[in-house]
């Protein structure tokens, strides 16, 4: 392991390696019970998304520790599950089925995109502030859907009001918030994991949290969510629509979820890789195409498995400050990610109550690249601001970016400088304005 790993040359050895591996893995534990409860929300059954949900993070992580060697972990994206639940299934009516086969074709994009050099073409095409914007538009899109989730905000009238209170499951998610700010303020290790399993303990005497009556590991399984994607409905219109609107807005729908998770990956890979000293001179990321391929081979994977899309997660970082510095964190990661399959009997226990205050904390972690915006700059900061608000707002990460880069384009050419915009936005621009149209 130390020549394949190259642990001696890193500075590093098997068991720091592994306890960097556990460190992350506990880190980012929490998305093994909130991805079942967002997804499960689409009819999807829940023990069996906990199961591809571990199985795909695995895969993920195994992929870019020994493709790519670096300390990186992956599992299905914050943000991107939202996405798939609340735009794409309840938003734009596709089955959950058909949700997976844009997941498993974003992936093949994806895929083709790094393979072909293409995705440093679109990276450039975008303005700084617009990337700055992506993550903080879509944590406030997350915080509002634990809020929702739990009952602190009621989105049932016509403008936005404070639940009922004095309800124990609100109550149990101001509780767990509570819980989850004191632990991380006091810099408790694993504070989600921690406040996760607190918050699902104390929700039994408040009537919140429903035990069941038996546990048995004959309950693991993927049938459910397995190779369910649906490839030919995703393409076939219902009555009363087109088959150019439903060609065109499948098409733009994959194009957001390959935006996104672009943008996400490419971010986080670099923001972690610097806190590892694992960044060149220049402050580029060596086999950086390796790790890409590795996370889009897992997103393909994950949707034929039965998640959403897989990417490269920013809580990789923990277990780089614990001194992880090649692909064994990774894999030990992954290792774990394994052996908490056999959770997935208990993956209807947690309740929404217990998960929701960790989706408001993520989304609240997601604001930091706002204050990269350059603000004094109205031309990138009014998109910038459009693009954020729009995606909460609206419920949907994919307006957030459509508007967003409309409106950078729009003042460009009233500046006089719609030359300088890449004609890859443009384009970009005119699927989304066709969607507008047709839809």
């Amino acid at each position: 392991m130390d020549k394949f790993f190259q642990l001696s040359q890193k500075g590093s050895n098997v068991r720091t390696e592994i306890i960097a591996g556990l460190t992350t893995f506990l880190t980012m534990s929490y998305i093994i019970f909130v991805n079942p409860e967002m997804l499960g929300k689409t009819g999807m059954d829940t023990g069996a998304v906990l199961v591809a949900t571990c199985i795909a993070s695995a895969i993920g992580s195994l992929l870019i520790g020994l493709l790519a060697n670096y300390p990186f972990a992956q599992a299905p994206g914050m943000g991107l599950n939202a996405f798939f639940v609340y735009t794409v299934v309840m938003g734009l009516g596709y089955t959950w089925q058909q949700g997976l086969a844009i997941v498993f074709l974003s992936g093949l994009i994806f895929i083709l995109l790094t393979v072909t050099g293409l995705r440093k073409s679109i990276i450039d095409a975008i303005p700084a502030n617009l990337k700055f914007a992506i993550a903080p538009g879509i944590g406030l899109f997350i915080a509002l859907i634990g809020l929702k989730n739990a009952g602190i905000v009621n989105m049932e009238g016509p403008v936005l009001d404070l639940g009922d209170v004095s309800s124990a499951p609100v109550l149990l998610g101001i509780i767990g918030f509570v819980l989850l700010t004191a632990l991380m303020v006091m810099q408790v290790r694993f504070a989600m994991l921690w406040a996760i399993l607190g918050t699902t303990l104390l929700g039994i005497p408040m009537g919140v949290t429903q035990l069941p009556d038996s546990y048995s590991f004959s309950e693991i399984s993927l049938s459910e969510t397995a190779f369910q994607l649906d490839l030919a409905g995703l393409f076939t219109p219902p009555a009363g629509q087109s088959s150019a609107s439903m060609i065109l807005t499948a098409i733009l729908v994959i194009l957001s979820f390959t935006l996104v998770d672009l943008f996400d990956t490419f971010g986080t890979l670099i923001g972690t890789a610097a806190k590892g000293d694992l960044l060149d001179k220049d402050g580029n990321l060596p086999r950086m195409e390796k790790a890409l391929l590795a996370d889009a081979s897992a997103t393909l994977i994950g949707s034929l498995l039965g998640t959403s899309t897989v990417t490269t997660y920013i809580e990789s970082g923990s277990g780089i400050v614990a001194g992880g510095r090649t692909g064994l964190t990774a894999v030990s990661a992954a290792i774990f990610f394994l052996l908490a399959i056999f959770l997935a009997p208990v993956a209807g226990i947690v309740p929404a109550a217990a998960t929701s205050p960790v989706l408001i904390m993520v989304g609240l972690l997601m604001l930091e690249s706002i204050q990269k915006i350059d603000l004094g700059d109205l031309e990138s900061s009014v998109p910038a601001l459009l693009l954020i608000i729009f995606m909460p707002f609206t419920y949907s990460i994919a307006n957030g970016i459509a508007i967003g880069m409309m409106f950078f384009v729009l003042v460009n050419v009233f500046k006089g400088k719609a030359k300088e915009v890449h004609p890859i936005l443009y384009i970009l621009v005119l699927l989304f304005v066709l969607q507008y149209v047709m839809i």
